[in-house]
């Protein structure tokens, strides 16, 4: 089930959140990351690519736009951080990993919205009122997550 809020008071959770959207996720699916700097957006992939068997040390691809990890589905881990224009998105070419069943997951999701925002899944990861607690939102965009949702629910 994608819930629409989730709170964590801890990494480890926040790990986990992002473990069991792992086993929602479905070849060719795109989930932008929305939050400010040190909200957690690099520990929730981490627990994705580990819920979909991903071996690798997941860590932020700042310095490296995209990060491959190899699981159920291959996840493409990219930062959009530093990109200042919609043709720098469109360089890295995204889409083909898309068409090759692979999953997107942009940290500062908000740099490739026109792009793939009607058919993604927006998770918004905000700090709480402590240190380690955070809150995140799930929006989902697109007939497609919609569906999802729909069925997921009781």
């Amino acid at each position: 089930m994608i819930p629409a809020e989730v709170a964590t008071s801890s990494p480890e959770e926040t790990r986990e959140v992002g473990r069991r959207l792992a086993g929602a996720l479905e070849p060719g699916d795109v989930v932008l990351l929305i939050g400010s700097l040190g909200a957690g957006k690099t520990t929730f992939v981490q627990g994705l690519a580990d819920g979909l068997g991903a071996s690798e040390d997941v860590t932020s691809p700042t310095f490296t736009l995209c990060q491959l990890y190899r699981g159920r589905l291959t996840v493409m881990h990219a930062d959009l951080w530093r990109l200042e224009r919609l043709g720098e998105v469109i360089d890295l070419a995204l889409d083909e990993g898309l068409e090759e069943g692979g999953v997107l997951v942009a940290e500062w999701g908000e740099g490739a919205a026109e792009l793939f925002g009607d058919e993604a899944l927006v998770v918004t990861i905000e700090k709480g009122r402590t240190a380690k607690d955070r809150v995140l939102t799930f929006e989902p965009r697109g007939a497609a997550w919609e569906r999802r949702v729909e069925a997921a629910a009781p």
